[in-house]
């Protein structure tokens, strides 16, 4: 067997020509603008652009209905809250005057036994 011959310069000059040219016939065969393929592919490509764009829409209005209803929720959720402390609070003023007279009916109790 023999060994490893080291490429020699005019070797390696040689297979960078042959490398240029194999990149060149690849550029080369590919089809142009105006192919058919070409132009279908383009074709393909926009109508996909078309439906992201399009389903994106949709989820974007999907986003806003539903950010809608939470902020409907939420204000439906802060109404009776402020209701539920408004019957609390209505409640307290209730019971205090009830414990006021209470009180007073006490008060005159006592004030008409000292007579």
């Amino acid at each position: 067997m023999s060994g490893f011959k080291e490429p020699g310069f005019a070797d390696r000059q040689k297979a960078a020509e042959q490398a240029r040219q194999n990149i060149l016939e690849k550029f080369r065969s590919q089809p142009g603008p105006d192919d058919p393929a070409v132009k279908r592919r383009q074709a393909e490509r926009e109508a996909l652009a078309a439906e992201r764009a399009k389903a994106k829409l949709a989820r974007d209005a999907a986003k806003a209905e539903q950010k809608l209803r939470e902020e409907e929720l939420a204000a439906a959720a802060a109404a009776q809250l402020a209701r539920e402390r408004e019957e609390e609070a209505a409640r307290e003023v209730a019971l205090e005057a009830e414990r006021k007279a209470a009180r007073d009916a006490r008060y005159a109790a006592r004030k008409k036994k000292k007579k």
